[in-house]
């Protein structure tokens, strides 16, 4: 009785060996299909090899169903192999010499590397359940975690829970936005591995990163396809919000009146500094762009930097220039020569852009401007 025992449990542990031999083999291959570094692939556990792999599939279907409108997308998407077929194959049947095919990905590689230079940021994909379908792999970059730690993962477990809300609104597809692509321009709070002298820390000790995501919804009318959200996501504050001569800086109390500004606003709006002070930037605004400067208000009391997106601001003299505001809240700003006053416990440091010349200039929008045209 007892021999019989042993031998059925001796039978049943080879069974699981077999099956486990088995399951290691089938993982493996499967590992081997993903567009992966050697290194990666041989670090990744079964989850992740399924989470990837989902991920690939998600992302074949979408670049299959916009095959016909967008023939650049193997330019922005690095791991076009996997969706030929596997990333160890050669080329379409052999029809390309294999150093044509070397140089054209080369090319397609350093293209790429170009794009995502310039944005300063990084692109992602996502579902609308939330799934990051697909991110360049320079997020590492801005968040200090790699490209294949996050993808098939949902952005609610790395997202602030305060912006939960609003990124499903911009999640959420309408039926006027099926027809017309509606575009997205959000602010949001996400955690992020990297400190501030740039090292990887642990996931548990992660701080918020702020990123203006922008983009477009995709809406795919094919029930095996994937509706998805196209976005670059920028950090912020971003580094090349640099002075010159059609940028003006200036401070701002928390609600937005002016505490400080510099000397270039005369030459590019026609006001003095120092008939700034004390009043608020709402009173330079165009009254049809008030919502994008409320936005960006509430971004910056809440999540404490922003990107106003392009706005109209009133010209002295009539008419108005499109501007974009870069905004921080900041602790505090001691006085200086400079900036001479009484230090304030919070204010907000923002930097225009002027973006265009002086639009309408025979327009009078405003009291301002009415006084100053029967004044000259």
């Amino acid at each position: 009785m007892t021999a019989d025992k042993e031998k059925r449990r001796a039978i049943s542990r080879e069974a699981a060996r077999r099956r486990r031999r088995v399951e290691s083999d089938v993982f493996g291959d499967l590992s081997g299909l993903l567009p992966l570094q050697p290194s990666v692939r041989a670090h990744l556990d079964k989850p992740s090899v399924i989470r990837l792999t989902l991920s690939y599939i998600r992302m074949h279907t979408l670049l299959k169903e916009n095959a016909g409108t967008n023939a650049g997308t193997r330019h922005v998407i690095k791991y076009q192999p996997l969706l030929k077929g596997g990333g160890e194959q050669s080329g379409c049947g052999g029809a390309r010499d294999k150093e044509e095919k070397e140089m054209e990905e080369f090319d397609a590689s350093r293209e790429t590397s170009m794009y995502l230079g310039i944005l300063e940021g990084f692109v992602m994909v996502l579902s609308t359940e939330g799934d990051m379908i697909f991110l360049s792999d320079n997020v590492s970059k801005y968040m200090g975690l790699s490209q294949t730690e996050l993808m098939g993962h949902n952005i609610f477990e790395y997202t602030h829970p305060c912006d939960h809300e609003e990124i499903r609104n911009n999640l959420r597809l309408t039926a006027e936005e099926v027809w017309y692509g509606e575009k997205r321009d959000f602010v949001m709070r996400i955690k992020s591995a990297l400190t501030h002298r740039g090292r990887t820390a642990n996931l548990k000790s992660a701080t918020w990163k702020v990123l203006h995501c922008q983009g477009r919804a995709k809406v795919c009318m094919d029930p095996s396809a994937v509706s998805c959200l196209l976005l670059t996501c920028r950090p912020l504050p971003l580094s090349h919000t640099l002075l010159s001569r059609y940028t003006f800086t200036s401070q701002h109390s928390m609600d937005m009146r002016f505490t400080y500004c510099d000397q270039r606003v005369s030459s590019l709006l026609g006001y003095r500094p120092e008939e700034l002070l004390g009043r608020s930037i709402y009173d330079l605004c165009h009254t049809l762009d008030t919502n994008c400067l409320n936005k960006n208000h509430l971004n910056l009391c809440l999540k404490s930097q922003s990107v106003s997106g392009q706005y109209r601001m009133l010209v002295k003299g009539g008419g108005y220039v499109w501007v974009e505001s870069h905004s921080a809240v900041i602790p505090s700003v001691r006085a200086s020569r400079s900036r001479p006053g009484i230090p304030q416990p919070l204010c907000i440091l923002s930097v225009t852009y002027v973006l265009s010349g002086v639009e309408q200039p025979s327009l009078q929008l405003s009291l301002d401007q009415i006084l100053h045209r029967c004044l000259t």
